[in-house]
């Protein structure tokens, strides 16, 4: 392994600790030591990747964001525009463990975006990659006739808020709204712009 790799891997290594470390304590909770001690590297290695931990945090919610939803699309371009999209919005939901630890970041940015204007501006900017991502998969289904031709731009603002809305009640464990109700929900509502079955696809 070159020097580079090696940096390279650290990097990943602190990235992936952070992410942990704030979504169990939260990030006012957090020290650089304990973000090192969890990575296992030292304090001074640390802080030679990351010297505040404002960048620390902008850093982790990137990697977060960019390690959600790979497995939505394949190379082929073989996968239905339907099953991409419930596959995206399987993503944009607290589905499993780890995607509860993403949610969980994004209510630590939420919260810090309200006072600290970078942490706005990086929340603004995911939601923009998000909203590409969701229009993306639309724009594919009506180009190759799956979906009905629509507002592309207000059907994905729509979906970020919908997903928004019912996760949260999805973490709070609210009876009323599990992850089926959730995305039977969105799609029920998606589903007529769109011109297909209402009922949440196979994926």
């Amino acid at each position: 392994m070159t020097k580079a790799e090696r940096a390279l891997e650290t990097r990943e290594r602190i990235l992936t600790a952070a992410c942990e470390v704030i979504a169990d304590i939260g990030f006012e909770n957090i020290s650089m030591r304990k973000v090192a001690e969890h990575a296992g590297v030292s304090k001074a290695l640390l802080h030679y990747h990351f010297d505040t931990r404002e960048k620390l945090f902008a850093e982790a919610m990137t990697h977060s964001f960019a390690q959600t939803g790979l497995d939505t699309e394949d190379d082929t371009g073989s996968v239905p525009a339907a099953v991409v999209l419930a596959r995206i919005l399987r993503s944009m939901l607290p589905t499993d463990e780890e995607l509860r630890q993403d949610w969980k970041l994004w209510q630590e940015l939420w919260v810090r975006a309200q006072r600290d204007p970078a942490a706005r501006h990086l929340a603004v900017d995911l939601y923009e990659q998000l909203h590409a991502w969701v229009a993306g998969a639309v724009e594919r289904g009506i180009a190759s006739g799956e979906f009905r031709p629509c507002d592309v731009a207000a059907l994905g603002t729509l979906v970020l808020a919908l997903c928004d809305g019912l996760g949260i009640r999805v973490m709070l464990d609210d009876p009323r709204v599990d992850l089926a109700t959730a995305r039977s929900v969105i799609w029920r509502t998606i589903a007529p712009a769109l011109g297909i079955p209402p009922e949440f696809p196979e994926i």
